[in-house]
Formats: C-alpha cells, sequence, structure tokens
C-alpha cells in the first residue's frame, strides 16, 4: 500500500519520465537526447528515495546523473554537435555481424525474462533492516557479485572500444601555426584571420557576430557549432543599429 503523497508523486513524474524517455529515443540532436536521459535518471532517483532507498536515489542522482551523463555532455562538446558520422563501413561485415548479434542478444533476453520466477517480497523494513547501504551492498558484492562484475567488465570493453572507433591517426604531420599563416596568405583568404565574435558589436559574447570596419556583421566569427545548433543571433538587429546610427549622424550634420 502507498500513502497518498507516494501516489500523487508517481503519477506527476512517470509521464514526465517517459515523455523524456521517448525525447530520448526520438531527439534530432544529441544534447537534447542527453537531457531528457538526464531528467529521466533524476526522476528515479526521487522514485527511489520515496521508496525508502535513499542511498540508491542519492547514487542514481550523484553518479549517473552528475558524472555519466555530464561526461557524455563533455564528450559532445569536444566532437561538436555538427559532426557527422561517417557511412563508410571500415570493416567489411560489420553491419550482418551486428545484426546477427541483436537478434541473438534478443533472443537470449525473452527466454530468460520469460522463465523469471519472482519470489515473494519481504517489505522495505526487512530489506532496510541493517540500513539501506548495507542491503545494497549485501545484494551487490554477495547474491548478484558476478552479475556485477561481468557488467562492469562489458562497460570497460565499451569504453575501450568507442576510444578505438573515435581515434584516427593522422596520415600527415599537424599543420603548425606558422604553416597556416603561409597558406592564407598564399590562398588569399583571411590574412588577419577570422574575426573574434563581439568585437564592436553591442554585446561581447560568443554567439554575437563581429562588426566589420564598415559596420557590417561578419559571419565568420561565429562557432561553427553555435551555428549548428540554432543558437546565432542574427544580424538584422546589428544591421538595423547601423543604419540608426548613420541616420542619427546625418540628421545631426544636416542640424
Amino acid at each position: 500500500m502507498t500513502s497518498g503523497g507516494e501516489a500523487v508523486l508517481f503519477w506527476v513524474l512517470a509521464p514526465i519520465s517517459v515523455v523524456a524517455a521517448l525525447g530520448l529515443i526520438f531527439a534530432k540532436k544529441a544534447v537534447h537526447a542527453a537531457l531528457g536521459m538526464a531528467l529521466v535518471m533524476i526522476n528515479l532517483g526521487v522514485f527511489y528515495v520515496a521508496q525508502n532507498a535513499d542511498f540508491l536515489g542519492i547514487v542514481q542522482i550523484f553518479v549517473y546523473t552528475g558524472a555519466v551523463m555530464m561526461l557524455f555532455l563533455f564528450v559532445l562538446m569536444l566532437i561538436g554537435v555538427d559532426s557527422s558520422d561517417s557511412l563508410v563501413e571500415t570493416i567489411r561485415g560489420q553491419k550482418v555481424a551486428g545484426f546477427v548479434l541483436a537478434v541473438g542478444l534478443g533472443v537470449v533476453l525473452i527466454a530468460a525474462i520469460g522463465s523469471v520466477t519472482f519470489a515473494s517480497p519481504v517489505g522495505l523494513a526487512k530489506a532496510n533492516a541493517d540500513g539501506n547501504v548495507t542491503g545494497v551492498a549485501n545484494l551487490i558484492f554477495g547474491k548478484y557479485v558476478w552479475v556485477f562484475e561481468i557488467t562492469s567488465a562489458l562497460l570497460i570493453t565499451a569504453a575501450l572500444g568507442a576510444m578505438v572507433l573515435a581515434h584516427r591517426e593522422r596520415l600527415t604531420p599537424r599543420p603548425t601555426q606558422r604553416q597556416w599563416s603561409e597558406r592564407r596568405f598564399r590562398q588569399g583568404k583571411n590574412l588577419a584571420g577570422l574575426p573574434a565574435p563581439g568585437v564592436y558589436a553591442r554585446r561581447n559574447a560568443v554567439d554575437t557576430p563581429a562588426l566589420l570596419p564598415d559596420g557590417t556583421p561578419s559571419d565568420l566569427s561565429v562557432s561553427r557549432v553555435l551555428t549548428a545548433r540554432g543558437q546565432v543571433n542574427g544580424t538584422e538587429p546589428f544591421t538595423d543599429a547601423r543604419k540608426a546610427i548613420q541616420r542619427d549622424i546625418e540628421e545631426g550634420t544636416n542640424r
């Protein structure tokens, strides 16, 4: 039996969790998917706390939401949100092998879930008789120690695999600053380098285009990552402001 407050908490947070989980699946931007996943994890932590699993709820929020998801967002910041995945199959037959393994894993999961037998519940009072921390430790390092270790090994293997797949060997040495400068002068483009955002603009921000000597905004001054996110201030306010200043100057000269 649940209390009235716990029932209200569940019926408020459960739909939010479902919507956030659907956003994780159908979101077009990886950042939005990560935020949806973080919301689901926070709600799970709240559910654990409501079930008197205080330690498990705090660990859920601090470890998964505060560490794992922030690490995922940090990786997105490094690689850029506008970077596209390569459609070229680098390992021959990997798609077929992946499909076969996925089907096999699905069959194993269906067979395992179908043969599961649940014991009668013992209740929260008995489960937390020695404390929630001790109860969780007994399950992780006692009854389910091998499952925990195998899961840890799989996570480490997945992390190493992601590092191997994301690593790219350079075929040529990295150009130096001098070589980049010489290349710009040979091409005759951006001889002085790209303008910094916010220079001579009304606001000194990374999403504010720099103003050229004639007062027109420069699109080259804004990071392509912000452009892909759609978080760039348009050039219309700066163009209108320049025209207004020019009009004020002309009117003052005529007076």
